[in-house]
C-alpha cells in the first residue's frame, strides 16, 4: 500500500513540477529577466531529481543501482534550493551574485559523492537530504528578510519558510523510521510511514507557494522599475520642456511659452510691459556679439531684480523682452520701469551704454491678452519714435488700455 502511495505522490509532484518548469521557461523567454534564468534552472533541477525518484519507485531496480541514483537525486534537490536562493537574491540585489560557481560546484559534488559512499538506505538519505534542504531554505529565508523587504519578496520568504519547515519535519519523520523498533510505538511508526509515502504531494503545495512568491516578487520588481522609468521619463520631459521653453542666454521664459503664460493670466487680467533695447544692432556691430550677449544678460538680470517674484519675464525676441504682471497699476509700472533703468545703467559700468524703450498696456479679467500684447508693442514703438524726435518732445511711453 505504501509503495502505491509513494508512486502516486511522487507522480503528483513530478506533474506539478513539469507545469511550473514549463511556465517559468515560457516566462523567461517573454520577460528576458536575469533572475528568471536562475528559477528556470532551479525548477528543472527539481524536476530532474523527482524524475529519478519516480523512476526508482516504479522500476524497483536492484540494490547496486542505489549509489548511482542517490547522488543524482541529492544533487538535483540541493541544486534546486541553491538556484532558487540565487534567483531570490538577484531580485533583492540586482547584478550581485550570492554563490560563486567555482566554489559551489565542487562543494555540491563532494556532498553528493560523499553521501553515495556513506548512506545505505532511503531513510538515511531522507534524513540527510531533507535536513540539508531545511538548513539551506532557512538560510534563504533569512537572506530575503534582510532589509529592504518589498511586498512581493514577502510571499517568496513565506514560501522559503514553509518549505524549510516541511523539510525539517520530513527529516524528523525519516529519523523516526531509523529508530529501533522498541523505542517507537507501532502506531506512530505506521503514521510516519504513511506521511513519508505521501510527503511528495505536500512538497507540491509548498513548491507552488514558492512559485507564486517568485512571480509576485518579479511582478513587484517590474512595477517598481516601471514606476522609476516613468519618473525618469517625466523628469526628462520636464528638463526638455525647460530647455525648449527657456532662453539659454538669459534664463528667462522664451516666446514659445508665451501662449501658456497668457492663457493662465487671462482670467485675472494683467499688465504687459514690452521692452526693446535701443539701437542694439549697433552694439553687436561695433563692440561684438560677446558684448551684446553681456548686455542682454544684464538687462534680464535688471528685470528680475526690479519686478516681483510672481511676475513672468519673457525674452520675446532678440532684443525684445516682455513682462507679464498681475495687479500692477500705472504708477507701480512706472516705478518698476525706473528701477530697471537705474539697475541696468549701473550694471553696464564703463562700457557701451544701452538704453531701452518700453510700452505698457493692460487688459481686464477675461479680456484678450493678445490684443493687449499688440497694444504694448505699438506703445513701445511710439515711445521709440518719441525718443528719436527732437529735444523738447515728450519722453514718456504712451499707454494703451
Amino acid at each position: 500500500m505504501e509503495l502505491i502511495l509513494w508512486r502516486w505522490s511522487t507522480t503528483v509532484q513530478l506533474s506539478s513540477l513539469a507545469i511550473i518548469a514549463v511556465f517559468f521557461a515560457v516566462l523567461a523567454r517573454s520577460v528576458r529577466s536575469a533572475e528568471l534564468q536562475w528559477w528556470v534552472l532551479a525548477w528543472c533541477a527539481n524536476f530532474f531529481a523527482i524524475a529519478i525518484a519516480l523512476s526508482y519507485w516504479y522500476l524497483q531496480p536492484p540494490a547496486w543501482t542505489f549509489p548511482i541514483a542517490l547522488p543524482l537525486y541529492m544533487g538535483g534537490k540541493t541544486a534546486f534550493v541553491l538556484l532558487l536562493t540565487e534567483g531570490a537574491w538577484s531580485l533583492k540585489r540586482p547584478g550581485r551574485r550570492l554563490f560563486r560557481t567555482r566554489f559551489v560546484v565542487p562543494a555540491l559534488a563532494l556532498y553528493t559523492l560523499g553521501s553515495a559512499f556513506t548512506l545505505s538506505n532511503i531513510d538515511q538519505l531522507g534524513v540527510v537530504q531533507h535536513f540539508t534542504m531545511g538548513v539551506l531554505l532557512a538560510g534563504g529565508f533569512g537572506l530575503i528578510l534582510k532589509r529592504p523587504l518589498e511586498g512581493g519578496l514577502t510571499w517568496l520568504a513565506a514560501g522559503f519558510l514553509g518549505r524549510s519547515v516541511l523539510s525539517f519535519v520530513e527529516a524528523a519523520a525519516y529519523a523516526f523510521q531509523l529508530a529501533p523498533a522498541d523505542t517507537i510505538p507501532p502506531g506512530l511508526r505506521s503514521v510516519t510511514g504513511t506521511f513519508l509515502a505521501a510527503h511528495s504531494s505536500f512538497d507540491s503545495g509548498t513548491e507552488w507557494l514558492l512559485a507564486l512568491g517568485c512571480v509576485l516578487a518579479l511582478s513587484e520588481r517590474a512595477q517598481r522599475e516601471l514606476r522609476q522609468y516613468n519618473r525618469d521619463l517625466l523628469d526628462a520631459q520636464a528638463d526638455l520642456r525647460k530647455l525648449v521653453d527657456r532662453d539659454p542666454l538669459t534664463g528667462l521664459a522664451n516666446r514659445r511659452s508665451l501662449d501658456e503664460i497668457l492663457r493662465i493670466i487671462r482670467p485675472e487680467g494683467g499688465t504687459l510691459l514690452f521692452f526693446d533695447l535701443d539701437d542694439f544692432k549697433q552694439v553687436n556691430d561695433w563692440h561684438g556679439h560677446q558684448t551684446g550677449d553681456d548686455r542682454l544678460r544684464k538687462f534680464a538680470a535688471a528685470l528680475g531684480e526690479s519686478f516681483r517674484s510672481d511676475d513672468v519675464l519673457v525674452r520675446y525676441a532678440g532684443d525684445e523682452f516682455l513682462v507679464v504682471a498681475r495687479g500692477l497699476d500705472e504708477s507701480q509700472a512706472d516705478e518698476r520701469i525706473q528701477l530697471v533703468r537705474q539697475r541696468f545703467r549701473k550694471a553696464q559700468g564703463d562700457g557701451p551704454q544701452v538704453t531701452f524703450s518700453v510700452g505698457v498696456s493692460t487688459f481686464a479679467p477675461g479680456g484678450d491678452p493678445h490684443a493687449a500684447l499688440k497694444a504694448a508693442d505699438e506703445s513701445m514703438y511710439r515711445a521709440k519714435e518719441i525718443r528719436r524726435s527732437p529735444p523738447g518732445s515728450p519722453t514718456r511711453a504712451s499707454r494703451a488700455v
